[in-house]
């Protein structure tokens, strides 16, 4: 199946003609989801919505999508929390997993019927555990399992690593994650010997009593959902400092195939002049937009209206400023639907007003998914059509078929109110 889609590949770090590495029309597609051992903030969703709107694009275009979002919620951070706050450790990240889950009702972000957990994934990440020490990428020291990446041929290639800055000393890092965009420069872990700051939260395994690392969850997780082989793996753009590539490292070695062909990432929100973050301490949540006078419409047209490449910068006055700009586009969506009849079936055409917006909204949807480019084209022949003279003159089937084709495009963008 050919389509015009181009997309930034930050593996090859090109702009490329998207195409499904079978030449077929499904599209196996892998989602960086949420560590629910703490509430998501806008900075998370500006992610999940990017990876909402691509999904739904390209059902648009005809692919069909098998797509996974994970739950992260076995961790350092997790443990800690639950130790912190005195509650049981499930309580705590099921409390997080239904917020997110009416955050994104909220933002009509659609998820998979399935989500795979960190602990529902854990007898394949022994499986693939077990490889990498049968194969030598991996070794026991104490109770702890790690990895060297410089046994893994081409390691840091997503980031573009310099292997030569590698210390000649042998380092282990042991922690899920380190703070900042820095690289550990040594080995990182895969298996968590059990230890008593750890509670309950154990496996008793054929490696012994522990947990996996975080750095072998998503790898554990994709290759039981989606396979060895992805077309597209999503994620925010912190993840290109150490995890992805650890992710790379871990599959590749056991599988020896490439784990990804296409690499997107998302890029930060920022609250001031900094990322929004928890560290930060400068975090907004949805309620907190919500609860400020903005309707989830509001925010969801915010954050998929900056370039997903691009940071974007949230401010009161940028907020009103959108607002005002898609309540309008709204007015004139439903002034649309108004005019068009009831009782004629729309089938957008190649011609006509239907046509013009159709080319307008994929022209700029297939140059790296420019979602404000496409909204702006899609805003001007909205405004066009629905000026009172042209209304008049547009024939029945003329309404019904830009109307028809105004809800296909809302189907990706879900903010025009009209599905």
């Amino acid at each position: 199946m050919d389509t015009n889609l181009y997309l930034y590949n930050t593996l090859t770090r090109k702009r490329e003609a998207f195409r499904p590495r079978n030449g077929g029309n499904t599209v196996r597609m892998f989602t960086c989801g949420p560590s629910i051992y703490d509430f998501p903030h806008v900075g998370n969703f500006r992610t999940f919505l990017f990876e909402d709107v691509l999904e739904r694009y390209l059902e648009y275009l005809g692919y069909r999508v098998d797509r996974v979002i994970n739950f992260t919620d076995v961790e350092d951070k997790a443990i800690a929390r639950a130790a912190r706050t005195g509650k049981p450790f499930s309580e705590m990240t099921r409390v997080v997993e239904d917020h997110f889950f009416q955050d994104c009702r909220l933002l009509d972000i659609r998820l998979p019927e399935t989500i795979p957990r960190s602990s529902t994934s854990v007898d394949q990440a022994v499986f693939l555990v077990e490889a990498l020490l049968e194969k030598g990428y991996a070794y026991r020291h104490g109770i702890d399992i790690f990895y060297d990446p410089l046994k893994y041929k081409g390691f840091g290639k997503l980031y573009g690593l310099d292997m030569s800055r590698w210390p000649k000393k042998k380092m282990r890092f042991r922690k899920d994650t380190y703070p900042g965009k820095r690289w550990n420069l040594g080995d990182f872990i895969l298996w968590k010997g059990r230890r008593k700051e750890d509670g309950d939260i154990y496996w008793k395994t054929s490696l012994g009593e522990g947990r996996p690392a975080w750095n072998i969850q998503d790898p554990a997780m994709v290759t039981k959902h989606l396979g060895y082989t992805v077309d597209i793996w999503c994620g925010g753009i912190d993840n290109l400092y150490r995890h992805h590539d650890y992710n790379i490292a871990v599959v590749e070695a056991v599988s020896g195939e490439t784990l990804s062909y296409w690499w997107l990432h998302c890029e930060h929100v920022l609250a001031g002049d900094k990322k929004m973050s928890k560290s930060t301490g400068n975090i907004l949540y949805v309620k907190d937009l919500l609860e400020s006078g903005f309707s989830p419409h509001h925010l969801r047209f915010f954050l998929i209206a900056g370039h997903f490449r691009k940071k974007v910068k949230i401010t009161p006055e940028k907020m009103y400023e959108s607002r005002g700009r898609i309540d309008t586009v709204r007015e004139l969506a439903s002034r649309l639907r108004a005019a068009a009849p009831d009782n004629q079936k729309g089938i957008p055409s190649s011609g006509g007003p239907a046509g013009r917006m159709k080319r307008a909204f994929e022209n700029r949807m297939n140059d790296n998914l420019d979602v404000r480019g496409a909204l702006h084209a899609v805003s001007d022949e909205i405004t066009a059509i629905t000026k009172p003279n042209t209304l008049r003159n547009m024939s029945p089937a003329e309404k019904a078929s830009s109307l028809s084709l105004l809800r296909q495009i809302d189907g990706v963008i879900r903010i025009l109110g009209l599905t």
